[in-house]
């Protein structure tokens, strides 16, 4: 495995890839969710889908503008954990910025057989693992581009996608089981 570096070192890649960055998300909640003022007003009941700009939302509509895409799969228990109905609410805005989200419960994600990690894809190319820790806190991200790595990573990404739901639509599903 190649040295754990700071995700902040990294972040150049979402305003450098040419065509596509694409997620997976594994877990159950994030550190980084739990810590913000959206995760306090989600708590309070309160709608957080009018949230005020910020500099990922920003950048995701001058990529999309580019025509580059940014995609990615969020991998939800059955039922959603309170951090997976959080990333359910919170998630629209980003698609309404452009990212195209969408939503695949863990169950049918086991018998896809996707790798048990949070990763971002670039360009078919470029991954970057995430490390967390016992709190969920990201650890830093391992750069990969060893061919091997990278094609299992586009596999998954294909069996992801191809079975995933769009957000809007896996909300409406999740409201009438709850």
């Amino acid at each position: 495995m190649p040295p754990l570096v700071p995700f902040a070192d990294v972040g150049h890649l979402f305003a450098e890839f040419e065509h596509t960055a694409w997620r997976l998300e594994q877990r159950r909640r994030y550190a980084t969710d739990l810590n913000s003022p959206r995760w306090a007003a989600f708590q309070a009941g309160e709608d957080i889908t009018a949230a005020p700009d910020n500099a990922w939302r920003q950048n995701v509509r001058k990529q999309t503008a580019q025509g580059k895409r940014f995609e990615r799969v969020r991998v939800v228990d059955d039922p959603p954990t309170e951090g997976q109905r959080f990333l359910l609410a919170a998630g629209l805005t980003n698609v309404a910025a452009g990212e195209d989200i969408r939503n695949l419960y863990r169950a049918d994600a086991a018998q896809l057989r996707l790798p048990d990690f949070d990763f971002w894809l670039f360009d078919s190319r470029t991954l970057l693992r995430f490390e967390f820790d016992n709190a969920d806190t990201t650890l830093g991200v391992y750069v990969i581009e060893d061919p091997a790595e990278v094609l299992a990573a586009c596999q998954a990404r294909d069996a992801a996608w191809h079975y995933a739901v769009h957000t809007a639509e896996f909300q409406r599903q999740v409201r009438s089981t709850v």
